[in-house]
């Protein structure tokens, strides 16, 4: 057995959803097989993967994907395409697949935007297509006008062509939860369409683990950007020590910022819709309905902050840019919420929250495929968040109690090797 990993993006570092898949795959496969790695790269940092990292592997190529959204838009419309292939549309990866697929038995697609380079007839597929993109877009639709409506309409309809195209070719389609599974069977997908879900390494977070001590370029407190000089923390990494590290403002556990407001904290990449429209309901709807009952504090931790998102950033709204260890601001937050109108799969974010034993309100949908047993608090409409959330603040001993139960869930349900156990079937893998 002799394996390509496909991916959009390269497997490293696993800081952020999708990457956080693809990596524990990726690993988990190459301690079973040789395992050659062809994937794009977006960020100048992720060119230059660590030794241990391509160690690992049989051969690693990375190739930069530099393409701008309004050129994919417009090469799709000319084409007939959806925007999601032809974003990722690269005579060089076309190239560097076709040169590596003699060397191969099978293949492993990561993402469906990467299943236009696997030829006809070629090696057997699985097919990873994590979530059910087409039916996100379709979701994007019902909350947009004008003609981005059209465009998220017809990107829903190609894409899911595209996806049903693909399923009846591949051996296998997997998806990260029953429920993404379902939606793409229900949708009239035909072939072996099945979910292997996501894992979290409860070892490292652990809000009992030590954190990595990280000198900051910025010292604490001292803040870039257009909103503010505290408001908006510096891009670079912030020091972190564990068990007794803290946000700049922060006491552990949710003390709070310098006036005492429990902290409440949201994590994830900063320029993805779902989460740019998840933090702009919380900071605008819903915390000045806590804010009745107590002063809290919302900090917004992610890379890539939108200009939208560092204009949430006040004197109660902290917005964070990059930080070095999330687990920090998790370990301070009195909780943490996933606000998610629109969410597909299992969410990580909520994931890392429940593992580091912290109480956690999430919408409906960021809740959807994760099997938390009631360990976490859900809710859809802004007082419901806002009356669960001032609930927990207030009574301290039962949100410390909720959050040891979601992490004891965390550690019996989602270990990594566990829940990517049916890959060994799939692809006939030995242990």
């Amino acid at each position: 057995m002799r394996l390509l990993f496909l991916a959009h993006r390269v497997p490293f570092p696993p800081n952020r959803g999708d990457k956080i898949r693809s990596f524990h795959i990726l690993q988990y496969l190459a301690r079973r097989t040789p395992v050659h790695l062809v994937a794009f790269a977006d960020d100048e940092a992720d060119f230059d993967p660590p030794v241990a990292f391509t160690d690992i592997l049989a051969s690693c190529t990375i190739l930069p994907r530099t393409k701008s959204q309004k050129r994919a838009a417009i090469e799709a419309l000319a084409t007939g395409t959806p925007v999601s292939l032809s974003a990722f549309a690269n005579p060089a990866m076309q190239a560097a697949v076709d040169r590596v697929l003699p060397e191969v038995t099978s293949t492993y697609c990561f993402s469906g935007q990467m299943a236009q380079y696997l030829p006809v007839g070629g090696p057997p597929v699985v097919m990873d297509f994590v979530d059910v993109d087409s039916a996100k877009f379709a979701g994007f639709a019902e909350d947009t006008r004008g003609p981005m409506r059209w465009m998220m309409r017809r990107e829903a309809r190609l894409l899911g062509a595209f996806e049903h195209d693909v399923a009846a070719r591949a051996s296998a389609c997997l998806f990260v939860s029953e429920a993404e599974a379902a939606l793409f069977r229900a949708g009239g997908a035909a072939g072996r369409i099945l979910a292997v879900e996501n894992g979290i390494d409860s070892v490292k977070f652990d809000p009992a683990a030590e954190f990595a001590n990280v000198e900051s370029k910025y010292p604490p407190g001292e803040g870039r950007g257009p909103i503010g000089e505290v408001a908006v923390m510096g891009d670079g990494p912030l020091p972190a020590m564990s068990p007794n590290w803290a946000p700049p403002f922060a006491g552990v556990d949710g003390a709070g910022d310098s006036n005492g407001s429990p902290l409440i904290v949201f994590t994830g990449q900063m320029d993805y819709r779902p989460n740019i429209d998840a933090v702009t309901w919380f900071a605008r709807d819903i915390l000045p309905l806590i804010s009745k009952r107590h002063p809290a504090h919302f900090a917004i931790v992610g890379r890539a902050p939108t200009a939208a998102v560092k204009a949430l950033a006040g004197d109660h709204v902290t917005v964070t840019g990059a930080v070095d260890d999330v687990r920090g601001w998790l370990a301070a937050a009195a909780v943490c919420v996933a606000p998610l109108k629109l969410a597909r799969g299992i969410q990580n974010k909520v994931l890392e929250a429940m593992a580091m034993a912290r109480p956690v309100v999430a919408s409906t949908a960021a809740a959807e495929g994760i099997d938390h047993a009631d360990t976490i608090g859900v809710a859809d409409t802004a007082q419901d968040f806002a009356d669960r959330i001032a609930t927990l603040i207030e009574t301290p001993d039962t949100a410390a109690a909720l959050g040891r139960a979601a992490r004891a869930q965390v550690v019996r349900r989602y270990g990594w090797d566990a829940r990517l156990a049916p890959l060994d079937t799939l692809l006939g893998l030995a242990p």
